[in-house]
């Protein structure tokens, strides 16, 4: 259960962030309420899953795939350049998510 609730504020924090996005610097209501309430939940199973996923590991998990689907959504929604250092930086993030959860929970 607590993986699922850790999926859960994951996509909950990547759809505050692109709401964010969608904000223009929190000058545009419906996309700036997104973007509080999207955090609100995200944290709030964040804290759900801390329950039965230890804390390292969860938060590399939450942080590590959020900035991962973030940076693939700002490539094919909002046209950001992908180069070398960038697929580099995201095979890293991945790769340490995958490290971290190899070593167990100990």
């Amino acid at each position: 259960m607590g993986y699922l609730t850790l999926a859960g504020a994951i996509a909950a924090e990547v759809a505050a962030t692109t709401a964010m996005k969608y904000s223009d610097g929190f000058n545009r209501l419906w996309p700036s309420l997104l973007t509080a309430l999207g955090y609100v939940v995200s944290f709030l199973l964040l804290a759900r899953t801390l329950k039965t996923v230890p804390i390292g590991m969860a938060y590399a998990i939450w942080s590590g795939a959020g900035t991962a689907t973030v940076a693939v959504i700002g490539l094919m929604l909002f046209g950001e350049g992908l180069n070398l250092v960038k697929v580099a930086g995201i095979v890293l993030i991945v790769g340490g998510v995958v490290v971290l959860n190899l070593g167990g929970a100990h």
